[in-house]
């Protein structure tokens, strides 16, 4: 991709789990558009090289790594592999999670419960660890997770995914008050409800679709492309006295 003026990650990499698709698709792209060079990491290999090649084909520069994020050597070996491959890491956005069962507490199984934590939550403390051990080598860098509009208020028969979205706004700003001063700024976003294949993959009708629409006072859905326009700026320079925050890109959904 030929670098220009309006490239600010030139000459800076960014890795992006959950890149298949939805919110970490859209970013990795932006990512690139904006000169980064990307690792793209998803457990579904096939939609993680079609990104890569997306990339490609805009003159970029990425490469897939396949990478269970609740497994933490999982996590060691994609921040490993990033910088082995292109020598350092600048930016890191945590987005790989899951929605889980529709269940209330009584009735919601154990299984569900480690799983939610264990992809959504405990991923993002994996991934962290290993992310900031090597931007410490190189002087610094960006991270952003991705929490949701669920880690600021409850949702009936979501226990799971609430509590672990709960859990990364403090982990985030908790890691933010560790490395700010060391270079490394972590930041979280709350993404509202987003037309993302996570939603259309749990069946959901039209009519589930407009009900979801009405929670929102914008009175739609958003796009992955409003979030990822959110998790870029979080990641460059132009947010460079933003740390420890928590933005919500809900179409007023909180504020009601």
């Amino acid at each position: 991709m030929e670098e220009t003026a309006q490239q600010q990650f030139a000459g800076k990499v960014a890795l992006v789990t959950g890149a298949s698709s939805g919110i970490g698709k859209a970013t990795a792209l932006q990512y690139a558009r904006e000169g980064a060079k990307v690792v793209v990491s998803d457990i579904n290999e096939a939609a993680g090289a079609e990104v890569v090649a997306e990339i490609k084909q805009l003159g970029g520069d990425a490469f897939f790594v396949k990478a269970d994020v609740s497994l933490p050597e999982d996590c060691e070996h994609l921040a490993v592999r990033t910088v082995a491959t292109y020598g350092r890491l600048d930016i890191a956005f945590n987005n790989a999670g899951i929605g889980g069962e529709a269940n209330a507490v009584g009735d919601m199984s154990i299984g569900n419960w480690n799983k939610v934590i264990a992809v959504n939550l405990s991923s993002v403390f994996y991934c962290m660890k290993y992310q900031i051990q090597e931007m410490l080598q190189h002087g610094g860098g960006a991270i952003v997770n991705n929490s949701s509009i669920l880690g600021q208020v409850g949702f009936a028969n979501s226990a799971a995914y609430v509590a672990a979205k709960h859990g990364v706004v403090g982990l985030t700003k908790n890691a933010a008050l560790e490395y700010s001063v060391k270079g490394i700024r972590v930041n979280a976003v709350g993404p509202a409800f987003i037309k993302t294949p996570l939603l259309t993959a749990a069946g959901m009708t039209e009519e589930t679709f407009e009900m979801l629409a009405r929670l929102h006072p914008i009175g739609r859905l958003g796009a992955s492309e409003e979030v990822s326009e959110l998790v870029v700026w979080l990641s460059s320079e132009k947010a460079s006295f933003v740390t420890g925050a928590y933005y919500a890109v809900d179409g007023g959904y909180l504020a009601q």
